[in-house]
């Protein structure tokens, strides 16, 4: 199998020892998350002792991300509110202890509710950690250098990701794809939280934030343009922290809180409607990929089928994801960080009809590095709209918002996808519904930032 794409190097202005901390936490907590997720998906869909359907499939994944949406309100409030530092160090603690329970229950045989159950509690403390590290990153960067910053974590720490699942399923092949074999790679994954929990523990309290106000001290001076988006007659109030807010009622209200926070910023809400299109498309050819290279695909060459395959298309979609923070900051210098996520959803698009014409497995391959390069240019937009264009005490919450979005989209195309699909995964017709679904993204794309043109003209709010 292929090696991992080397992270790149290190943009210049981005040496500060607060944002390499940043990095060792992150790069060891998604290499955990890579491990642990190679480890179960081998349990739950590659494992001879186990049959996987498409609905399996779309089942496993739901386990994986929905916690993530269902968590979501909840971590962003607290994300607000709490010490991030803490809020680190803590959940990489719970992940250890919960991947080990995993652990126990695969090794056990155990299957259903219960495996899911664990699967579930180990994705809600991993929201915490990636929300967090998400929220912490204006603390240690500047934001001009946002989008660098960005491209550079979230590229090196998907190559990491890579890293792990490469490493969970290379050692899965030398202690056995049963499930002995899948709880000691699923062991093995829990030790990895530990290193992200130490690097966490060396950040001052409150270094990573949140900024709360004080009684009695003078309000930070904001930007006319962000105090303008923050308090105008389109805004809603919704950045608006109130102290006396009780953090129950903060805690339910927080995907609403960001939803106001997001919609408020045209550019922030039509980056989001970008990503939850390839968020869709995604999603489909996702579980048709898994479904054939599970049943449909056979090797040709050094192309590979089964889960070694899986565990090739993950390196060729890391090398998109670089691909994609090579070119992104230079698209955005030069497009615009709107052009820029429009070329990313047509090349997406184009990529989804090619697939379809040409349905094998050297095109899935070629496929996945495609679409990980579009998809990871569109977020890369949208993670600096956010952190660049939002306010840091209601960030958390947008963040939530983002995570909400990027996950259920994904569940829920994967699951339609699945009730559609046939057994074997090879439909064509629902990759061309794909690219309509990017299409589609692309036209909200436009129709979101002309409100932000009336906006700035000095119209009301959508009209």
């Amino acid at each position: 199998m292929a090696t991992a794409p080397a992270a790149p190097a290190r943009p210049a202005g981005l040496r500060g020892r607060g944002f390499a901390r940043l990095l060792v936490v992150r790069f060891t907590a998604q290499w955990g998350d890579g491990m642990f997720q190679a480890a179960l998906g081998g349990a739950l869909l590659f494992n001879p002792e186990r049959q996987a359907d498409p609905l399996a499939v779309a089942a496993g994944l739901a386990v994986l991300l929905l916690p993530y949406s269902v968590l979501g309100p909840f971590a962003g409030a607290l994300l607000d509110r709490w010490d991030r530092r803490r809020v680190l160090v803590g959940a990489n603690l719970l992940r250890t202890v919960l991947m080990l329970v995993v652990a126990g229950t695969v090794a056990a045989g155990a299957a259903g509710v219960p495996l899911y159950l664990g699967a579930l509690a180990v994705a809600g403390a991993s929201r915490f950690v990636l929300a967090g590290l998400s929220a912490a990153l204006p603390h240690v960067v500047p934001r001009r250098r946002l989008v660098a910053a960005n491209a550079f974590a979230t590229t090196a720490g998907a190559a990491v990701a890579a890293l792990g699942a490469a490493a969970a399923i290379g050692l899965r092949e030398i202690v056995g794809a049963g499930d002995a074999g899948s709880a000691v790679t699923t062991g093995v994954a829990a030790l990895v939280p530990l290193v992200a929990a130490a690097a966490a523990a060396g950040f001052g309290a409150g270094v990573l934030g949140p900024r709360v106000e004080r009684a009695g001290a003078p309000r930070p001076q904001v930007e006319p343009a962000r105090r303008a988006r923050a308090s105008g007659p389109c805004a809603h109030r919704a950045g608006a922290a109130r102290p006396s807010d009780r953090t129950l009622r903060a805690v339910a209200h927080g995907l609403g809180d960001g939803a106001r926070a997001a919609a408020a910023v045209p550019s922030v809400a039509a980056s989001f409607a970008a990503l939850a299109a390839h968020r869709l498309a995604f999603g489909i050819t996702t579980l048709l990929s898994l479904v054939m290279f599970r049943y449909a695909f056979t090797d040709v060459g050094p192309l590979r089928a089964g889960l070694a395959g899986v565990g090739q298309a993950v390196v060729l979609a890391a090398a998109g994801v670089g691909l994609a923070a090579l070119l992104t900051p230079w698209l955005v210098r030069r497009l615009g960080r709107p052009r820029t996520v429009r070329a990313a959803l047509l090349t997406a698009a184009a990529t989804q009809l090619g697939l379809a014409a040409a349905l094998g497995l050297a095109a899935a391959l070629a496929a996945a590095l495609v679409l990980a390069a579009c998809g990871q240019a569109v977020k890369l937009c949208l993670d600096a709209e956010v952190q660049g264009e939002t306010d840091d005490a209601v960030r958390g919450r947008v963040f939530a918002l983002y995570d909400a979005v990027f996950n259920v989209t994904y569940v829920a195309a994967v699951a339609v996808a699945a009730l559609l699909a046939p057994p074997d995964g090879v439909a064509p017709w629902l990759l061309v519904g794909a690219a309509g679904v990017y299409l589609a993204g692309l036209a909200a794309h436009v129709a979101l930032l002309r409100r932000r043109r009336a906006m700035s003209a000095g119209w009301p709010c959508g009209h």
